[in-house]
């Protein structure tokens, strides 16, 4: 049996899907640890779904005309053998599908893109490379993450990348290896770090870089990259 364990449902949101009014699933359990992770309540699998599958693809069909789309994040969606199927439901009714994810699982995202069922995709990059493991907790198998960048890159699919900035955890130089690493792509933003909430409560008092640091980055940034900014 293919799972699909829903961790929560936002029915509308008019800001995480480019361009599109939307609804949000929120996926159980994630493979990192970050410790800035906004969604602390659904890190773990504890297979108890809030909401069936079926009861979901029977609300949106009373959005058709209401609704554009559907974002999949988490927790990490792609951790969830019944993804495909359940991305697949959506997109015959009609909706047009964001995924967040943060890019470990190489070949699921390689299957969803090659098969036309993703039409943006938001990937999250946690650090410069030599520092990963240390951000998210546990160790990542860094050759996934850079296959998995230049997967969205060269892809038909619109896409976005983006990371969490805590000014002890990433400095300019490391923003600077961030910046080689996704040269030549579309967009990339700095997302300030919201304290309430999170996996690691130590982190709470955590200092944020000020918009004008913010600022000065994101301007360092676009000689390797389109569009960047920070939010």
């Amino acid at each position: 049996m293919r799972l699909f364990i829903i961790g929560g449902i936002q029915k509308t949101t008019l800001v995480d899907f480019p361009s599109k009014i939307a609804s949000i699933v929120f996926t159980q359990g994630c493979n990192f640890r970050c410790g800035y992770c906004h969604n602390p309540e659904i890190h773990d699998f504890k297979h108890e779904s809030k909401y069936k599958t079926e009861e979901f693809i029977e609300f949106l069909k009373t959005r058709k005309g209401k609704l554009d789309g559907v974002v999949i994040t988490g927790g990490e969606p792609t951790l969830q053998s019944g993804l495909y199927d359940f991305i697949k439901q959506i997109k015959y009714l009609g909706f047009a599908v964001k995924l967040d994810t943060n890019g470990s699982n190489f070949n699921i995202i390689k299957k969803l893109i090659n098969d036309n069922l993703l039409d943006y995709v938001a990937m999250d990059i946690k650090a410069s490379f030599d520092k990963y493991d240390k951000i998210i907790g546990v160790h990542c198998n860094i050759e996934n993450i850079k296959k998995s960048i230049s997967l969205i890159i060269n892809s038909n699919v619109d896409y976005e990348f983006r990371t969490t900035v805590l000014k002890h955890q990433l400095s300019f130089d490391d923003f600077e290896k961030i910046g080689k690493v996704l040269q030549g792509a579309k967009r990339y933003y700095l997302q300030k770090f919201v304290s309430s909430n999170i996996l690691d409560k130590n982190l709470i008092n955590a200092q944020n870089y000020t918009d004008n640091e913010l600022q000065k980055i994101c301007i360092n940034l676009k000689k390797y990259i389109n569009c960047v900014d920070y939010r």
